[in-house]
C-alpha cells in the first residue's frame, strides 16, 4: 500500500486509457505523456498497460508500506527518497516506511511515478485511469491508500537509462483534420507561421492557446474528435483537447497533434511558447 500523506496540487492514478467507450461519451483518459510512462515500463518491466501516478506542478509527499522497486519519468520535479536526492528514469528498491516527496518544479509540467507491477486500484470499465464521472475520484486526497503489486524477486536487467528529453521541445507537429481544407490561405499561414502562447485554461481536458488567427464562418454538424484534435472557434481561437477531452464536438477539426505532439503539450504549462508543424 501507498498512503498519502501530502497530495501535492493534482496528483492522479492513471493506465494507457479506457478504450471502446467514446460511443457512450466516455474520454479515453489515460497517461498524458505516453512516452515517459513507456520508458518507465521498460524500466521496470512491467507488462503493458501498467497503472502509475501522473503528477502534475507540485507534487505528493508518499509513504510506501511495503517494500517495492520504483521509477520516476517525465518533468522534473525535484524528488527526494528519504531526503536523498533521486533521479529520473532509475530504478529505486523501496523498503517498507521509505518516503518520497517533491519539491520545485524545475522543468515540465507532468511527472509519473511507476512502480514494478504497477498500481492496483480498482479498475471502471477496463481501466483504472480516473475520470470524475465514472471513478470515485479524480485525484488523490490526503491520507488515501493506493494499492500496489508487490514482486520482491525482481532484478532489473537495465537499472537506469539516459533519454533524450523532449521537454524543451517547442514544435508541435500535426496532420491534416477532416475540416483543415475549409480554412483560407491566411488562416493557414496563420496557423503555421505564428508563435502561440499556452493560456492558463489548460488541463487535462484541453489546452487553449492565447493568440488567435483570423475568426471563420463555417457551419458543421457536431462531429468524433479524439485525444489531440485541434477545434477552431468562430473567434479563431485554437482548442486543443487533451485525454479527457470529449467525444464529440462541434467546431471545425483543423489539424490533429501526432502521438508524440500531445506528449509535448502535456509537458508545457500556461505562458509557455510552442509553434506548429505540418507533417
Amino acid at each position: 500500500m501507498l498512503k498519502v500523506l501530502k497530495a501535492g496540487f493534482y496528483t492522479t492514478i492513471q493506465d494507457a486509457g479506457r478504450f471502446y467507450y467514446r460511443n457512450k461519451g466516455v474520454p479515453v483518459s489515460g497517461v498524458m505523456d505516453e512516452i515517459s510512462v513507456f520508458k518507465l515500463d521498460s524500466l521496470l518491466e512491467n507488462e503493458e498497460p501498467s497503472a502509475v501516478l501522473e503528477i502534475t506542478m507540485t507534487g505528493p509527499t508518499l509513504v510506501f508500506e511495503k517494500e517495492t522497486y520504483m521509477a520516476l519519468g517525465g518533468a522534473k520535479l525535484s524528488a527526494t527518497l528519504n531526503n536523498l536526492p533521486i533521479q529520473n528514469y532509475k530504478v529505486y528498491k523501496i523498503e517498507k516506511g521509505d518516503i518520497i516527496s517533491f519539491g520545485k518544479l524545475e522543468k515540465g509540467f507532468r511527472s509519473y511515478l511507476a512502480v514494478k507491477g504497477g498500481f492496483t486500484s480498482e479498475q471502471v470499465l477496463g481501466s483504472r485511469s480516473f475520470y470524475r464521472p465514472i471513478t470515485k475520484n479524480n485525484r488523490l486526497n490526503d491520507n488515501d491508500i493506493v494499492p500496489y503489486s508487490t514482486q520482491l524477486n525482481f532484478q532489473p536487467k537495465i537499472s537506469e537509462i539516459k533519454v533524450d528529453s523532449f521537454l524543451d521541445d517547442t514544435v508541435l507537429e500535426v496532420t491534416k483534420a477532416p475540416e483543415f481544407d475549409l480554412l483560407t490561405d491566411k488562416q493557414l499561414e496563420d496557423i503555421f507561421s505564428k508563435t502561440f502562447t499556452v493560456a492558463h485554461e489548460n488541463n487535462r481536458m484541453a489546452y487553449q492557446l492565447t493568440e488567435t488567427i483570423r475568426p471563420h464562418t463555417i457551419s458543421m454538424l457536431t462531429s468524433a474528435t479524439i485525444p489531440g484534435t485541434v477545434q477552431l472557434t468562430p473567434a479563431g481561437k485554437l482548442i486543443v483537447l487533451m485525454k479527457d477531452g470529449q467525444t464529440t464536438g462541434g467546431y471545425p477539426r483543423v489539424v490533429q497533434l501526432t502521438d508524440k505532439a500531445i506528449c509535448i503539450l502535456a509537458q508545457k504549462k500556461g505562458g509557455d511558447s510552442l509553434s506548429i508543424k505540418l507533417v
